[in-house]
């Protein structure tokens, strides 16, 4: 669980969260979320090497209600799916209570990652 608090600069109309944050922290959180589920799925602490790494193969979002800029966001997510080169993870967006936005990241592990073979 991640915990976000909109500022001003991210408004789209008066009231309400733009479209583009919440699609940039639905991405964050489930490449957070990717690396931190392979480092667990491998046995290893976080950040020791080789690093694990994931880009954004795929980002999906659909919003379902206007989010509020006046209070704190929760995102929530899960694995869907992992694989050696590639993991599914869902998030969502909460406001006060209220699921706003679901998203679903498609990761596929950094090349640099020369483990892969």
């Amino acid at each position: 669980m991640k915990r976000f608090k909109p500022q001003p600069q991210h408004t789209a109309f008066p009231g309400f969260v733009y479209g583009g944050l919440i699609a940039n922290l639905i991405d964050c959180h489930s490449i957070g979320t990717a690396i931190a589920a392979s480092y667990e799925a491998e046995g290893r602490e976080p950040g020791t090497e080789p690093q694990i790494t994931f880009v954004t193969g795929t980002l999906k979002v659909k919003y379902l209600h206007p989010t509020p800029i006046d209070t704190e966001l929760i995102l929530r997510a899960h694995v869907k799916e992992l694989h050696k080169k590639k993991i599914i993870v869902a998030c969502s967006v909460y406001a006060n209570g209220k699921e706003c936005a679901q998203g679903e990241v498609i990761g596929v592990r950094a090349p640099w990652d020369l483990n892969l073979a």
